[in-house]
């Protein structure tokens, strides 16, 4: 066992992992990635993959209900949550570790947190281990999902509790209006579970308001109650299981039926979900041994000003999305390789769009800025919006399908900078506007980029047709 290394990796989520792989790869550095709990984080167990997995045939299968000429039946509970164990791997970890092991990086299993300059003490079943780092030191340790106060006694469910479901309950009120709460409501209905969805302000608020009216519409269509600018009190459950919280309690319930009041009216459920957002995991980090006193200046370059020093993933305060720490580790393990190898390393664009796709029927893709960032900043922009049906390719893939889709274009350079879809599969159709607005593609060379006929692409034609006047 090592006690000296080129890099350590402080958790082992997917932006942690590839931060090490990137700052070794073709060289003879090392590396070890510290984890206390699954390599392969959040995302792996109980976030992306989970979550797409129980929803992709739910999407399949409200898709087939409203194609003329296919008939469908039930979903297979069993065999949707056996789909999910499969992509979650059993909550086995031995493939990743397989993994680690064969691009030359060291697991090591216990919590991790600095105690210096380049150095991290790790604490493991067998007592502490202090390790060394050469080069750098990279913070991944990720989130944890936020529980209010008034919901903390109550040991609701969290996002791990909802794509871990074990034991679906009859009914479930889900607090919150963001990703994790429509997702999440998404499937719980369709496995039969009554769903409320409880929202102070708007549902997917972040986004332009079309965005968020749409998912209402798909949600209260599917069956979910959607009760939006609510008041949400004294919220209680009598009978809390004695292990309601631990990982063993994971998916089922935790305890008695639950009550909320809800401006003034009781609601009662079998269960709770709160779905209010996640908090940067700084606690027990250590950050004070290295000057760092406010964890917020953690940032994926340098924080704090030490030039060994990185954070990756939800924990440099970033957007909290996959993709996004991943980029982010592939910018920190190549500027670590630049240093190591006495080259520059690459510059850091400061003006690269933040993509999302949320799994819900319809389904949103949004890259960019939103027409509202847009005008807040005062940024002179035309935004072009046409129904996502005007490509004939769209309304192919079912037959009731609707949606908006939206561009953002720089009235200075005439580029585009931000596009927001929702409608069937735009997951898929997200990536071309990225591609856009990194390149800087203005929307006089996007006329020349021909989409096929007939495919979802074919609505770049339709918005840039209604751009130019046509």
């Amino acid at each position: 066992m090592n006690d000296t290394y080129d890099v350590i990796v402080i958790g082992g989520g997917p932006a942690g992992e590839v931060a090490a792989q990137f700052a070794i790869a073709g060289s003879d550095r090392t590396a070890a990635i510290v984890e206390a709990d699954l390599l392969g984080g959040e995302c792996s167990y109980w976030a992306c993959m989970p979550s797409k997995a129980l929803l992709r045939p739910v999407e399949v299968t409200a898709a087939g209900r409203h194609l003329d000429g296919v008939s469908v039946g039930d979903l297979d509970t069993a065999a949707l949550l056996a789909r999910r164990d499969t992509w979650v791997s059993g909550y086995d970890d031995s493939g990743q570790r397989s993994w680690a092991q064969g691009a030359g990086i060291d697991v090591i299993s216990g919590r991790g947190a600095l105690a210096g300059d380049r150095t991290v003490r790790v604490t493991t079943d067998d007592g502490e281990r202090t390790l060394t780092a050469r080069q750098a030191v990279v913070l991944g340790t990720g989130s944890t999902a936020s529980i209010p106060g008034v919901f903390a006694d109550l040991h609701p469910w969290t996002s791990r509790d909802a794509t871990g479901v074990r034991e679906v309950p009859e009914s479930l009120i889900v607090i919150g209006g963001g990703v994790v709460a429509c997702e999440a409501a998404t499937w719980m209905n369709a496995l039969g579970t009554a769903v409320t969805m409880l929202v102070r302000g708007q549902v997917l608020g972040a986004l332009d308001d079309f965005v968020g009216e749409a998912v209402i519409e798909g949600l209260r269509a599917a069956g979910v109650e959607v009760r939006t600018g609510v008041s949400i009190s004294d919220p209680r459950r009598d009978d809390v299981t004695p292990d309601a919280g631990d990982g063993s309690s994971v998916g089922v319930a935790h305890g008695g039926p639950v009550t909320v009041s809800v401006d003034g009216e009781d609601l009662t459920a079998a269960e709770i979900l709160v779905a209010a957002g996640r908090t940067p995991a700084t606690d027990g980090l250590g950050l004070d041994s290295v000057g760092i006193d406010d964890p917020s200046d953690l940032s994926a370059v340098d924080p704090g000003g030490h030039d060994w020093l990185y954070a990756v993933g939800d924990v440099s305060f970033g957007p909290m999305l996959t993709h996004w720490g991943k980029y982010q580790a592939r910018v920190v393990g190549a500027r670590i390789a630049a240093r190591a190898e006495g080259r520059t390393p690459p510059p850091v664009r400061d003006d690269v769009p933040v993509p999302q796709a949320v799994f819900t029927d319809p389904q949103v893709g949004s890259t960019g800025l939103t027409a509202r960032d847009a005008r807040e900043r005062g940024r002179p922009v035309t935004v072009v919006s046409q129904p996502i049906t005007a490509a004939s390719g769209i309304g192919l893939l079912r037959d009731d399908a609707t949606g908006t889709a939206q561009i953002v274009v720089d009235d200075e350079t005439r580029t585009l900078v931000g596009a927001t879809f929702v409608g069937p599969e735009v997951g898929e159709l997200i990536h071309a506007a990225t591609i856009a607005i990194v390149g800087k593609v203005t929307v006089d060379d996007l006329w020349h980029a021909v989409p096929s006929y007939p495919t979802g692409s074919e609505i770049w034609l339709r918005l840039l047709e209604k751009y130019f006047g046509y």
